[in-house]
C-alpha cells in the first residue's frame, strides 16, 4: 500500500512541475521569442491595435461595422452596441457572431441601415465596411476599406485627398510573410498617424 501511496504522490508531483511549472514557463518563453509584440500586449494612448476601436467621427477613419447603423448602442432598448466581445446581441457575458444568413431579412435591413449611413457622410461602401467581421472586433480595414473613406474625413478634416491617400499607402501592410492573406491598414494606427498630421 505504501508503494502506491509513493508512486501516487511521486507521480502527482512530477506532473504539477511538468504541466503546472515547465510547460507554462515554456509558452511563456515561445510567446516572448516568436511573438513578442502580442505578448507584452499592444496597448497605445488611443486603445489596443490587436482589437477593433469605436470610431463615430466623421474626422476619423472607421473600422468595420461596429457601434454604427444598425449595430449602434440604444440604452433604452438594453442594447449594448456593436459587436462589444462581452456583449453579443444585447446579452452580456456573451460573444459570437450574429449568424444571419443571406436570406435572413435582419441582415438586409441592417446592410442597408449601413448603406445609408455611409451614403449620409460621403462615402460609396465596399461590402466589408457594411458587413461584420466573424469576431466583430477586427482592428484591420483593407486598403480599399481605407480609400473609400477619403472623401468623409478629407471633409471632416480639411486635408486633401492626396496626402490622405499618401498616409493610407504608408500605413498598409502587406500579406504575412509576404503571401498569407491581404493588404491590410490598423485602422488605429492610421488614426493615430492622421491626428499627427492634423
Amino acid at each position: 500500500m505504501l508503494t502506491h501511496i509513493r508512486r501516487s504522490v511521486v507521480m502527482a508531483a512530477f506532473c504539477l512541475v511538468v504541466f503546472g511549472a515547465a510547460y507554462a514557463l515554456a509558452g511563456t518563453g515561445v510567446a516572448q521569442l516568436l511573438f513578442r509584440y502580442q505578448a507584452d500586449g499592444s496597448i497605445t494612448a488611443s486603445g489596443s491595435t490587436l482589437i477593433g476601436q469605436n470610431w463615430t467621427s466623421s474626422a476619423f477613419f472607421h473600422g468595420r461595422p461596429d457601434d454604427a447603423g444598425p449595430y449602434a448602442a440604444n440604452p433604452r432598448a438594453h442594447v449594448s452596441g456593436g459587436d462589444n466581445p462581452l456583449v453579443a446581441n444585447g446579452v452580456a457575458g456573451e460573444s459570437a457572431a450574429t449568424n444571419l444568413g443571406p436570406r435572413s431579412t435582419v441582415l438586409v435591413a441592417d446592410t442597408k441601415a449601413l448603406i445609408a449611413y455611409w451614403h449620409a457622410r460621403g462615402v460609396d461602401p465596399t461590402p466589408d465596411l457594411v458587413t461584420t467581421s466573424a469576431s466583430g472586433y477586427d482592428p484591420d480595414i483593407t486598403p480599399l476599406d481605407a480609400l473609400a473613406q477619403i472623401p468623409m474625413v478629407s471633409r471632416a478634416t480639411g486635408i486633401a485627398a492626396a496626402r490622405l491617400r499618401r498616409l493610407i499607402s504608408s500605413e498598409t501592410h502587406g500579406p504575412q510573410l509576404g503571401f498569407l492573406g491581404s493588404s491590410t491598414v490598423d485602422v488605429l494606427q492610421l488614426n493615430e498617424a492622421l491626428a499627427k498630421l492634423r
